[in-house]
C-alpha cells in the first residue's frame, strides 16, 4: 500500500505520514492477575497544518458475539518530532506560531535524524482517571518505539509508574503493543492490537 503524503503536511510531519487517518481493529488486553479479554479499538491520527499530529483512541470490550459492547478507555494526545522549540513555534499558552514553519523543508528536518537513521519523537497521552504520560522515543521508517519519560498522576489516580509502546506498519496494517508498570507490578505485557486503515 503506497503512503500518501498530503500536500499541506508540514515538513516535520512527513516521517509520520504512514500513521495519518483512521484505523480500526481488534486486540487483547490483560495485566497481572487479570485474564486476557478481547477489545475493539478505533484510532485517529489527524494534522491541522501545524507540526504535530493529534491522536485519539477509543476502546470497547467485545461481547460474546464479537461486537463492541462497553466503552472502557478514551485517550487523546499529540505526537511530534522532539527538538528544541524556537521563537517561531507555537506557545507558550496561546501565542501563535509563525505562518511559515520553523522547519521549512526536508533538509532542515534531515538535520534531526539520529545515528540509527530515525528521528526523535515526543508524544503526550492523556486519559480519564487522572493520568498523563510523556513519551520519548524514535520513529524509524514505519516503526515507532516509545517509553515514558514522565507519568503524572492526580492524588486519587490508580498507581501507574511507567510504560512502553510500539507501533509498526506491517503489510498495510497498524500493529501496536503496550507494556506497563502499574499497581505494584513490574513492566509487563498489557495490550496489543492489529488495526486496519479505514477508507
Amino acid at each position: 500500500m503506497p503512503i500518501e503524503i498530503p500536500s499541506d503536511l508540514t515538513p516535520e510531519l512527513v516521517p509520520f505520514a504512514w500513521l495519518l487517518g483512521e484505523w480500526e481493529g481488534d486486540g487483547f488486553l490483560g495485566y497481572g492477575d487479570v485474564d486476557q479479554r478481547p477489545f475493539r479499538q478505533h484510532v485517529h491520527f489527524a494534522h491541522h497544518g501545524l507540526p504535530f499530529l493529534e491522536y485519539r483512541a477509543e476502546t470497547h470490550l467485545i461481547d460474546e458475539d464479537g461486537l463492541p459492547a462497553r466503552l472502557i478507555a478514551v485517550e487523546n494526545g499529540f505526537w511530534q518530532l522532539e527538538r528544541s522549540f524556537e521563537d517561531g513555534d507555537l506557545g507558550p499558552g496561546l501565542l501563535p506560531p509563525d505562518v511559515v514553519p520553523v522547519l521549512r523543508d526536508a533538509d532542515s528536518v534531515e538535520k534531526l535524524r539520529t545515528a540509527d537513521g530515525g528521528f526523535p519523537v515526543l508524544a503526550t497521552i492523556n486519559r480519564p482517571g487522572g493520568v498523563s504520560e510523556l513519551y520519548l522515543g524514535e520513529i524509524n521508517g514505519p516503526r515507532i518505539q516509545l517509553g515514558t519519560d514522565a507519568v503524572m498522576r492526580s492524588p486519587g489516580a490508580k498507581q501507574y509508574t511507567a510504560a512502553t509502546r510500539m507501533f509498526g506498519l506491517v503489510n498495510g496494517d497498524l500493529f501496536w503493543a503496550w507494556d506497563m508498570a502499574a499497581e505494584g507490578h513490574p513492566l509487563g505485557t498489557h495490550a496489543s492490537a492489529e488495526l486496519k486503515k479505514k477508507d
